[in-house]
């Protein structure tokens, strides 16, 4: 029997739209919203949120479920039954964050997808890319300079090492077959691992290009960390559809990205909280001067990417305690875009980006039901979401936190 809601005298804003609709109650049954309006029929649970705000649910399209350290070579240390019940804790706290839904950037797997859709563990919907896919001595190979090569292949938790056009394509097919989303690759240096300067291009054109077509193969697409805007333009120019971090972008590249139609999905809390936090926490000494290089100039990435027409989504990309500073990234933003913005790119975009426009990301009839609730007014001021917190989280249908 269908399961039914009615959630009675919200302002309502749909994910897409300027101000919040002229509907005050949405009407659910089965996990999906059904109905809108100002008299639906009943349902067997009625909320009534009494004017509060009711939003999308939000989406994270840059988590890492099994980062639980931020030292990443620690991470690959531990035991996959250790890392995955840390997830369910990370994951939990997403969704009673306002997160209905995460985009994992490498790590998360099948088993931990299969949980949360039988509800062994309770948190967003995971849309997930496996091991991200990495060269010899780029951004996900996490040996240093002591390791000597032995001669066998480097699959990690969090990423594996493929070289060459052969061994990527086997590595994309691999990964796909164990039912990802989406493909991840590195196309630049990043600032946790050891060994590669954040200005070093990775993986061949050819070598892209064969990911691409293996992700285009089950109608999917690749995402791509990439920081410089030789990477950025790289990536894009061979098939890449999401830009993750692209701190160093330039108008050249932007106006790649423009005609490639791909996504930027920039992540400034972690910088933020990397910059306050990493030091204690373990990340090692080798990643500070990466990271004071890349920080300073995500917010102009945003604004260039905006005034060429490139779609911003949202992402946060944290790691171990740090997730406790997702929606930071508000903050973070609000001081230089507007909330509406922010809350498209968190929503409606992102939802876009993952191929799921007018399923998540919206509150439309025939939309999943994944909703968010606040006190106060976020289309005018974002602090009720990053200190307030949801007075209330609806995922598939079901209040999972309750006011």
């Amino acid at each position: 029997m269908s399961r039914t809601l009615k959630l009675v005298n919200a302002r309502i804003w749909d994910g897409v739209s300027e101000d919040y609709s002229a509907a005050s109650s949405v009407f659910v049954a089965d996990g999906e919203i059904r109905d809108m309006g100002n008299s639906l029929p009943a349902a067997e649970e009625t909320i009534d949120l009494k004017g509060k705000a009711l939003l999308p649910g939000f989406i994270d399209a840059h988590f890492h479920a099994y980062a639980s350290e931020v030292n990443i070579p620690k991470v690959e240390t531990l035991p996959l039954s250790y890392l995955a019940h840390h997830a369910g804790r990370l994951l939990k706290a997403a969704l009673r964050r306002g997160f209905t839904t995460i985009r994992d950037a490498g790590g998360a797997d099948w088993g931990l997808w299969k949980a949360l859709e039988e509800g062994v563990l309770e948190g967003p919907r995971l849309f997930y890319a496996g091991r991200a896919i990495s060269q010899t001595g780029g951004h996900g190979h996490s040996r240093d300079m002591s390791h000597d090569p032995c001669g066998c292949a480097h699959k990690a938790v969090l990423s594996e090492v493929a070289d060459g056009v052969d061994e990527v394509r086997k590595a994309a097919r691999e990964t796909l077959r164990r039912g990802a989303h989406q493909l991840k690759i590195f196309v630049s240096g990043g600032v946790s691992s050891p060994t590669d300067p954040i200005w070093m291009p990775q993986f061949s054109a050819e070598e892209i290009q064969a990911v691409v077509a293996e992700a285009r193969s089950r109608r999917t697409y690749v995402m791509a960390h990439a920081y410089t805007a030789e990477a950025i333009s790289h990536a894009v120019l061979n098939g890449v559809r999401s830009v993750e971090h692209g701190n160093l972008l330039d108008e050249a590249a932007a106006d790649d990205m423009a005609e490639a139609g791909a996504f930027l999905v920039p992540t400034l809390v972690t910088y933020e909280a990397l910059q306050q936090h990493g030091a204690a926490l373990g990340l090692p000494e080798t990643a500070f001067p990466k990271l004071r290089d890349v920080a300073a100039c995500g917010q102009e990435a945003i604004r260039l990417a905006r005034r060429k027409g490139v779609p911003v989504g949202f992402g946060t990309d944290l790691l171990g305690q740090l997730h406790a500073h997702q929606t930071d990234e508000f903050r973070i933003r609000g001081a230089f875009e507007t909330p509406l913005d922010i809350l498209r790119s968190a929503t409606s975009v992102n939802a876009r980006l993952i191929n799921q426009e007018g399923l998540l990301g919206c509150i439309a009839p025939g939309a999943l039901a994944d909703m968010v609730v606040f006190d106060g007014d976020p289309l005018a001021d974002l602090r009720c979401i990053h200190e307030g917190g949801p007075a209330l989280v609806v995922r598939r249908g079901k209040v999972v936190s309750p006011a």
